[in-house]
């Protein structure tokens, strides 16, 4: 769990001081200046913590707290009142407005520290234990958005590895469907939102996919382009879904005459690995995000795989990184890195140690399926 804090004070010197009390003490410390630099920042991050001055021109500390209390996500965030006011009807005013509690300015800086860690610490259980009971509410009703083991293929070897940011159950879904012996659809999702509500959406879609896969395949109909087609336009209709867009990529594998088809839906390019070539090789779908309009082409691309060739599969989780304070992505460091791995010898259990060790940052849920010709 992260510890990040926003700070919204008009006092520049209070801001630094607090600033660097926190940072010193393991914290990320935001700072605002106003209440309205507090919400263009709140639109792209939130934090973990809020703590906000209570005398501020234009807007001050109640007027932010109630713009906090209209928005579902933001009203959820501990907040705290920092205040040189020591009167009641203040202090009562804001703890009616649901703030947790108030920090006087004149408060030493040990008894500061000391409340923000016990606050943070009882937030973090109470998440933990929140967690804890869902996720086992999810094992009870056998509700995956990934499975416990790939398929065991005659002529290929597949792999995967995923993994929720900071444990968060996210928008990310992947699914190995096996109608027979000779054939195996493999799919990559990743619902758009945020955390409990991605996670949430995501057994949706995989629903969806998955009937939609099974009806075709009984009229015996293994193009995915109509598949896509015929789930994009169900998904567009359906009234909780209509306004939820997800991402999709589609592998079906022909274990018998080893070949592979791929369609795609708003998802990143399928990458291909050849021993010996300069670069990955992309493999783009035209498909738009699923869901987004009525009617939609999804084109259907058929790959040969060669001896000791891998394709991946990729959320775009596995591209993002943070470079100060801003979220980034490139495709072309991913790939330049992929390869280089690859070209080393190592396996894919090595890459996606590597990969995903404890030192790399990560920003989003991070997904990806390999695919080997064995």
């Amino acid at each position: 769990m992260s510890k990040t804090i926003l700070m919204v004070d008009d006092d520049i010197v209070q801001l630094e001081l607090f600033k660097k009390l926190l940072t010193s003490n393991g914290y990320t410390c935001k700072t605002a200046l106003s209440v309205d630099i507090a919400e263009s920042i709140l639109k792209h991050e939130i934090p973990d913590l809020i703590i906000s001055d209570y005398q501020m021109p234009v807007k001050d500390g109640f007027d932010f707290r109630r713009i906090l209390l209209q928005h579902d996500l933001l009203k959820q965030v501990p907040f705290l009142f920092l205040t040189s006011v020591n009167d009641n009807s203040f202090v009562q005013q804001g703890l009616d407005l649901k703030a947790i509690d108030y920090i006087s300015k004149g408060t030493p800086a040990k008894q500061i520290l000391s409340k923000i860690d016990n606050l943070m610490r009882s937030v973090r259980q109470h998440y933990e234990k929140s967690l804890s009971e869902i996720k086992g509410i999810a094992e009870k009703l056998n509700l995956r958005n990934t499975p416990s083991s790939a398929p065991v293929l005659k002529n290929f070897s597949v792999s995967f590895f995923s993994t929720s940011y900071q444990d968060h159950p996210g928008g990310d879904f992947i699914d190995f469907i096996q109608v027979n012996e000779r054939f195996t659809f493999i799919v990559l999702g990743d619902v758009m939102g945020k955390k409990w509500g991605a996670w949430f959406f995501s057994f949706s879609f995989l629903s969806y996919i998955r009937s939609a896969i099974r009806l075709c395949v009984y009229d015996g109909n293994f193009s995915l382009s109509e598949i896509m087609a015929k789930l994009n336009r169900v998904i567009h209709f359906d009234e909780l879904l209509g306004d939820i867009f997800s991402t999709l990529s589609i592998v079906l594998i022909d274990d018998d005459t080893q070949k592979i088809s791929y369609a795609g839906a708003g998802d990143l390019p399928l990458l291909k690995y050849e021993k010996g070539k300069a670069d990955l090789q992309s493999y783009q779908s035209e498909g738009i995000l699923l869901g987004f309009l009525a009617e939609s082409n999804f084109n259907e691309t058929e790959i040969e795989l060669g001896s000791d060739d891998e394709l991946y599969l990729i959320s775009d989780g596995m591209i993002d990184f943070e470079t100060a304070g801003v979220k980034r992505s490139d495709i072309n460091i991913f790939k330049s890195k992929l390869h280089q791995l690859k070209e080393s010898g190592k396996s894919a259990d090595d890459i996606n140690d590597i990969l995903f060790n404890k030192n790399t940052t990560q920003v989003d849920d991070c997904s990806i399926i390999t695919i080997k010709k064995i």
